[in-house]
């Protein structure tokens, strides 16, 4: 039987790395990842794991990808595999959170591969640590989004992590402060070019497609 293992490679750093997905990676007979112009993170982060296996790169259409196209995936990858081998799919963070990988493992499973799941450390678990920014503490409620549409839902919660702000932070930072959240942008985290940012106008000015921002709500005295 053939087998896939989803492995999350955590945020960019390979002292992130779990030793589970350190192994798995050593055993695996074939790396998998999303083709990004000839580049992907998740490999950059293992490329000390894989050096002399071969490595396909999947492509995912720009803009939205359809069901056909991670039905197509999922064939690449089945073929690829010899019989009674394994391969492994890296993604960023955690292969759960957000993940091309979710959609690809519910077509492969149909296609009578098995499907085993490693956990990598998020990107916003990581910046938590990084900036000492506490997800959650005891009767709070943390809501984690990829794009903020609806304002009023900040009402429910105590603390909120955000991913994906390059187009409208002025808009999330704005909606913090009207509803008495402060807030904290990292980007890059656990890489070099990592920065921990917490002034609005440096926050604005930064582009980096790797960030994110977290948001609490203030509490009264």
């Amino acid at each position: 039987m053939k087998k896939l293992f989803g492995i999350g490679t955590g945020p960019g750093n390979k002292e992130y790395l779990t030793l589970k997905a350190v192994r798995v990676m050593e055993e695996a007979d074939i790396i998998f990842a999303p083709n990004n112009n000839g580049k992907n993170m998740a490999l950059d982060t293992a490329k000390d794991f894989i050096q002399g296996k071969r490595i396909v790169l999947i492509d995912f259409p720009m803009g939205k990808v359809k069901k056909e196209d991670y039905e197509n995936a999922a064939e690449i990858i089945k073929k690829e595999i010899p019989e009674g081998k394994s391969g492994a799919f890296l993604t960023i963070g955690d292969p759960m959170v957000y993940s091309t990988f979710i959609y690809l493992m519910e077509n492969i499973e149909e296609m009578g591969v098995e499907v085993e799941v490693v956990p990598g450390i998020t990107s916003f678990l990581a910046g938590a640590s990084k900036s000492k920014n506490p997800i959650t503490v005891k009767g709070d409620k943390f809501l984690l989004l990829d794009e903020m549409k609806d304002e009023e839902i900040l009402e429910k919660v105590d603390s909120v992590c955000i991913l994906k702000t390059t187009k409208n932070k002025e808009s999330i930072i704005d909606t913090f402060e009207k509803k008495n959240f402060s807030y904290t942008y990292v980007k890059r985290c656990s890489l070099k070019e990592e920065q921990i940012l917490m002034d609005k106008e440096d926050i604005l000015e930064d582009e980096d497609y790797i960030s994110f921002i977290f948001g609490r709500r203030e509490k009264d005295d």
